[in-house]
């Protein structure tokens, strides 16, 4: 064979060898029955915008998504078959499930709990000789277990306290009051100990936020008073300094912990200076003041107060309703109210008008991974038809819900809205560009530690909308069903 064409067939070789397809694939779940469903049947529209992706512009690192190990799911767990149990935790965890990689808990009690219960149960015992966490032994502590034993990739767990012993307090209560000065050191030396107890389980604690709603929570279930000035003590002169010397340093530290609205004051007091910030590693933040705004002036505020810091929404969840069982389309209403519906102060109410669940969840993710959030936490991952076992009577939904007593199972929209993330968005993705031109969208996108991107679209009105997606030399025209949620992953071959 002539060399010259000898060469150009190596040429020719080398060529595709080296040469990268991109192939697309698109999920969707939407008010009109699909759950998770791959789509291929999109119809063209005469007028398509465009989503147009620039991997060159990045933004913040995603830490995880998932939701919380408490009590009352793992309770519940522990009621199911065997089958069941093991069903719902791999619909989690599972590299074929939603593969929940951040995940919370709560240490001594809080509103889901079945009781109010704590670590320390003897009083004026400073150095915490009787620290014992006996009380996660039948349920939490199985549940954080078996989900690892599950999970392939593993997940990051995070604690938070909802309260103090009663006689660590100001009031003596479970509920309300603050830590007593004098408890501070004993109160530090209750995160460290934690730490070793749960580790002696084989659980390893990725971090912590410093307290739960320091604001409280209307004087109804467990909670402890912080104002910014007091948690940045706290954390600066006590806990950051007890898990240093403790050889826990690595040990992350989320302050604040609650709703957005608050979130310049503290992150103001928190990252004064250097020293005040020296121990936090980042902010924690829920979504209950209101059920349509996301606070994205807040949000930004707080990234660029502290830019290198982890800003994690670490709780979420219908609250104030009773689970609606089996009924996907009530998920897609505007049905639900909240506690500010009927509680808020009038100026504020405007916040709490009836909303769709679905909606809710799909808009805060993508509000809050459009504006520098890392991680994004759901509340209950298992609740019953009652919307509890709860010793508050504060009555929830959980993403999934249980029937215990003729073992059923009911995977709610919420459930795939989550997974539409979780499971495509991974830790270490880098969020990136993604200029839309129909602004009743909501998009948002993140290339995977693997190359592969993530873009998420969603449609809340109630017509389908149809665009091109458009990522270097790849064109795509796609479209989305009304009220629905679509992941489209780019994947390169």
């Amino acid at each position: 064979m002539p060399y010259r064409i000898l060469f150009l067939i190596l040429l020719i070789m080398l060529s595709s060898c080296n040469s990268v397809t991109q192939n697309i694939e698109v999920y969707e779940t939407s008010e009109s029955g699909n759950k998770m469903t791959e789509r291929t049947d999109f119809v063209s529209q005469h007028k398509s915008s465009t989503i147009i992706l620039d991997a060159s512009k990045e933004f913040q690192k995603i830490t995880g998504f998932g939701g919380a190990f408490t009590e009352s799911s793992a309770y519940l767990l522990n009621r199911m078959s065997a089958e069941k149990r093991h069903q719902i935790l791999s619909a989690y965890f599972a590299k074929d499930g939603a593969r929940y990689s951040l995940a919370r808990t709560h240490m001594n009690s809080c509103d889901f709990s079945l009781s109010n219960y704590s670590y320390t149960p003897v009083e004026a015992d400073k150095s915490l000789k009787h620290f014992s966490i006996d009380q996660d032994k039948e349920d939490l502590i199985p549940m954080i277990k078996d989900a690892m034993a599950i999970s392939q990739d593993g997940f990051r767990l995070f604690a938070s306290p909802w309260t103090a012993a009663p006689w660590m307090k100001d009031n003596n209560s479970w509920v309300g009051g603050k830590l007593l000065p004098e408890y501070y050191d004993t109160w530090a030396l209750f995160f460290s100990k934690f730490v070793d107890a749960y580790k002696s389980e084989g659980i390893d604690i990725w971090g912590f936020t410093v307290e739960n709603e320091p604001h409280g929570n209307g004087e109804n279930w467990e909670s402890m008073h912080y104002s910014p000035e007091e948690m940045t003590h706290f954390v600066e002169h006590f806990l950051g300094p007890k898990l240093a010397a403790d050889g826990k340093g690595d040990i992350v530290i989320l302050g604040y912990d609650q709703n957005r609205e608050g979130l310049k004051e503290w992150v103001d007091v928190m990252y004064k200076d250097e020293l005040s910030s020296n121990y936090f590693d980042g902010t924690a933040v829920h979504w209950y003041e209101s059920t349509y705004d996301y606070f994205p002036e807040e949000l930004q505020y707080a990234h660029q107060k502290a830019p290198d810091k982890y800003l994690i929404q670490t709780e979420a969840c219908v609250d104030d309703e009773v689970p609606v069982w089996q009924d996907d389309k009530w998920y897609w209403k505007k049905e639900a109210t909240d506690w500010g519906y009927h509680w808020r102060e009038a100026e504020k109410k405007y916040l709490h008008p009836k909303y769709a669940p679905a909606n809710r969840y799909a808009r805060d993710i993508i509000g809050c991974l459009n504006n520098w959030v890392d991680g994004w936490v759901d509340w209950n991952m298992v609740l019953d038809t009652k919307g509890g076992p709860n010793w508050a009577n504060n009555w929830c939904i959980a993403p999934v819900i249980v029937d215990p007593e003729k073992d059923e199972v009911y995977y709610t929209p919420l459930y795939y809205i989550m997974a539409h993330f979780s499971k495509f968005i991974r830790p270490g993705a880098v969020v990136i560009d993604a200029q839309h031109a129909d602004k009743e969208l909501m998009v948002t996108a993140a290339k995977n530690p693997d190359g592969s991107i993530a873009v998420v679209v969603f449609n809340e009105g109630t017509s389908t909308k149809s665009f091109e997606l458009t990522h270097n030399d790849l064109t795509k025209t796609i479209s989305i069903s009304p009220q629905a949620i679509q992941t489209i992953m780019i994947n390169n071959h």
